[in-house]
């Protein structure tokens, strides 16, 4: 499967450099196939609605142009091609493109679809947007444990050489999605490639990318972001599951041939995008 790294949003919150929104773009047999969606159209278009309070927190620099749907028209595409769309969770950075694919069936863990819509406690209710799902998008919940994985975890395989991996911490049902990759390129605004065997998307069970690695994919050292990974704290549900997931995906990154990325730490996506020497 040919993967393609994306950023689909960027925001500029102060104190931090820039937070992206990385998407995975994967070339399956029957369509296309998105790992998270970053913004979306609308989201630009009704941004109080869409994004909430937060949005002044965060401060989108972005535009319409860096939508996922608009990258995948660059690339000779159309939003009908996108069959596909898993999701690590449904905060409303990585689900904001799903009405921009309306005809998509959208993969997430039944945990998280009962934390964001049918059955929200306190902090779920001021922590999703609801605005985010209101074109009624084709749900396939994956209930359960699923199938033994790799280093402790279980997973569901959700398409072929798609892997949706249950790791809550972040939000009560977020997961990692792994993706059986022949080869990877950089989004449509740049060159370059990267290549491995697994990518692990840990959307949001990780912010900096120093928790869980020394060095960048290119080898570059990796120096601990403070400001991100208080905001990490800040925002995730359960702190000591933050910490195991951490060293879960140490683990997996210092396996040969995986690759983990988190959605939010833009040198990641910089060495994968082939924006950065050697990459």
């Amino acid at each position: 499967m040919r993967v393609h790294h994306l950023s689909c949003g960027t925001f500029a919150p102060p104190l931090m450099p820039p937070v992206v929104c990385h998407v995975l773009l994967c070339e399956a047999g029957d369509g296309l196939v998105l790992v998270d969606t970053g913004l979306g159209l609308h989201d630009y278009a009704e941004p109080k609605r869409r994004m909430g309070p937060t949005r002044h927190l965060l401060r989108p620099v972005s535009d319409g142009s860096s939508t996922a749907l608009r990258q995948i028209e660059a690339l000779g595409h159309t939003a009908a091609d996108v069959t596909h769309i898993v999701l690590t969770h449904l905060d409303f950075d990585h689900i904001g493109g799903l009405s921009d694919f309306p005809h998509a069936t959208v993969h997430t863990t039944a945990d998280e679809h009962a934390a964001a819509i049918t059955s929200p406690d306190f902090l779920d209710k001021r922590r999703y947007r609801p605005a985010q799902w209101s074109h009624g998008p084709q749900w396939q919940l994956h209930g359960g444990r699923g199938d033994v994985w790799r280093e402790g975890l279980t997973a569901h395989e959700v398409l072929p050489g798609i892997t949706l991996v249950p790791m809550p911490g972040h939000s009560r049902g977020h997961a990692a999605v792994a993706v059986v990759s022949t080869g990877s390129t950089g989004g449509s605004a740049t060159g370059g490639s990267a290549t491995g065997e697994l990518l692990v998307h840990a959307g949001d069970a990780v912010f900096d990318a120093a928790s869980y690695a020394d060095a960048s994919p290119s080898g570059r050292p990796l120096a601990k972001i403070g400001p991100l990974r208080a905001f990490e704290q800040i925002v995730g549900r359960d702190r000591a599951a933050i910490r195991r997931n951490h060293a879960t995906l140490r683990a997996l990154n210092d396996t040969d041939g995986v690759t983990v990325l988190p959605a939010h730490d833009q040198r990641i996506l910089d060495d994968l995008m082939g924006q950065v020497a050697g990459g």
